[in-house]
């Protein structure tokens, strides 16, 4: 489906009736069979008094009605279909859910101005028209999927999930949209949560259809791990963005005992479609810095800020009657990678700033002697022995590991009472199930929880460095350095009784820059 070029060659395109002036264009979209094409792309033409091609109109029309129209594009101006471009993306941000918890809508300054047509005129201008095509091929899909969904005949809707959206889903995978992560940084985080929250719902409403087996022949299950992420170096961080929906997420081998997935009745059908809609957000910051000494280049990182959000995807706010939308899954291990690129010769060695843990105790002993003498007849003395024993009990355990020359930050979520962790707990068989269902029940309560409120995780804590040496002729260089995110995400009952139980997984990996150069 290439819509961009379609598109772009309209102005000059010879399939144009040289003798009607009112004359259209089609792009077929889908269709129910080889022969029909009831739902297609129009472009029709608008002339000036003298003949002189002036503008260009596109509708979306199934079955000869139009559906959907857009703004007119002035053929004579230097990017005629940018109009066309901003109203889509407008609509996408206008449409897309929010996550329950978010301060978006809750806040009446909150709410999205209007898309700002510099953002999306670089990204046109920065790439060529093939890059660009892929990214006006997502926008495309997401605009017609709330057509579709909200606007159309229940039939549209079956004609585009199986014909449309099914066959392209791969194009939401990071590595497909290369202009999307460009756009992103043009246009701002706000807008990227918009859009990314958009592209978390379509994908999660496709896959729940294959899961119930409504149609969707044409997806397979090569399609897991959809997703999208990208990485950025900026003012001394390194940035790792990466977003997720739960059904996306591939699910833990230790789900399955005796070859069977956890048991789930019929009844808890509502809690399965209010977990699905969940979406992994996820933020992680490592900071670098770079000395050049007399005979080496010390390059060193520490994890700066990492934020794990699970948002709850939906349009509907006042639910608080149904106890399952506030049933969600917690973030139980994360693990952070960075490093030099595969094959770099040029690092001499890796530090690691952190030790395995020992258990850290401190005890205390304090000892009282108190008497009294005087003109009593009997001598009065007390004593006292008191003894203090301290525990450090930490939520995470933190690890620093290493392969080859590639850090590895491991931090993983445990009861610090009883040291169960949730990430292995469902692979103990029922009892372990049972051990962490108790130990992180209520986990959203009380001062000892692990979480914010809104069921999210942040770490900011400053942890300890790892420390790179590099040759010394790589200075003025510009270096290519890995960086990656694993984040598991586990469910257990909180507020509701079941005995549903998964754990599932994610996994992004991305290049960012290390200018070796001073000043930079």
């Amino acid at each position: 489906m290439d819509l961009w070029s379609w598109i772009s060659d309209l102005p000059y395109s010879d399939d144009w009736s040289s003798t009607d002036s009112a004359s259209e264009l089609t792009f077929p979209l889908a269709s129910h069979d080889s022969t029909e094409s009831p739902l297609q792309l129009n472009a029709r033409r608008k002339f000036s008094s003298n003949s002189d091609l002036l503008a260009i109109t596109l509708y979306v029309s199934y079955q000869e009605k139009a559906l959907w129209v857009s703004d007119t594009c002035q053929v004579n101006s230097d990017k005629p279909f940018l109009p066309l471009v901003l109203q889509l993306l407008q609509e996408i941000i206008s449409r897309s859910p929010t996550a329950h918890d978010s301060i978006t809508g809750a806040c009446p300054r909150s709410h999205l101005q209007k898309l700002k047509p510099d953002s999306v005129s670089w990204t046109l201008d920065s790439h060529s028209p093939e890059s660009f095509s892929a990214f006006f091929n997502l926008v495309f899909l997401a605009r017609l999927f709330w057509l579709c969904a909200c606007d159309a005949p229940s039939e549209v809707g079956s004609l585009y999930f199986n014909s449309m959206l099914a066959p392209n889903l791969e194009a939401f995978s990071s590595t497909h949209a290369p202009v999307l992560r460009a756009f992103f940084v043009s246009a701002g985080v706000d807008v990227e949560l918009a859009i990314m929250r958009t592209f978390g719902y379509m994908l999660t409403k496709c896959l729940l259809l294959q899961e119930v087996g409504v149609g969707l022949q044409l997806l397979t299950p090569s399609y897991k791990n959809l997703g999208f992420s990208y990485a950025a170096e900026t003012h001394g961080l390194w940035v790792l963005k990466g977003y997720a929906p739960l059904m996306a997420m591939t699910r833990s081998r230790a789900d399955v005992t005796n070859g069977r997935r956890p048991v789930f009745e019929p009844k808890e059908s509502v809690l399965k479609y209010a977990l699905a809609h969940q979406q992994i957000e996820v933020v992680i910051q490592l900071e670098y810095s770079i000395e050049v000494k007399d005979n080496f280049i010390l390059v060193k990182a520490r994890v700066d800020n990492i934020r794990v959000h699970v948002a709850k995807l939906g349009f509907n706010k006042n639910e608080e009657n149904n106890i399952y939308m506030y049933e969600r899954h917690f973030p139980s291990r994360v693990r952070v990678w960075v490093g030099p690129e595969s094959g770099a010769s040029y690092v001499t060695s890796l530090t690691l700033g952190r030790s395995t843990d020992n258990i850290e105790k401190e005890t205390e002993t304090e000892k009282t002697l108190k008497s009294s003498f005087g003109e009593t007849k009997v001598p009065n003395m007390k004593a006292m022995t008191r003894t203090t024993s301290r525990t450090k009990a930490r939520t995470w355990r933190w690890d620093h590991d290493s392969d080859g020359h590639v850090a590895i930050f491991d931090a993983t979520l445990c009861d610090n009472m009883t040291g169960v962790e949730p990430y292995v707990g469902d692979d103990g068989g029922a009892n372990g199930r049972d051990q962490v269902g108790q130990s992180f029940q209520k986990r959203y309560m009380g001062a000892n929880r692990s979480f914010t409120k809104s069921g999210n995780w942040v770490f900011g804590e400053g942890l300890e460095g790892v420390k790179w040496r590099l040759n010394k002729e790589m200075e003025g260089s510009v270096l290519k350095w890995r960086i990656g995110g694993e984040v598991w995400v586990s469910y257990f009952p909180n507020e509701v009784k079941s005995s549903y139980f998964e754990t599932r997984r994610v996994e992004w990996c991305d290049e960012v820059d290390l200018p070796l150069i001073l000043g930079a």
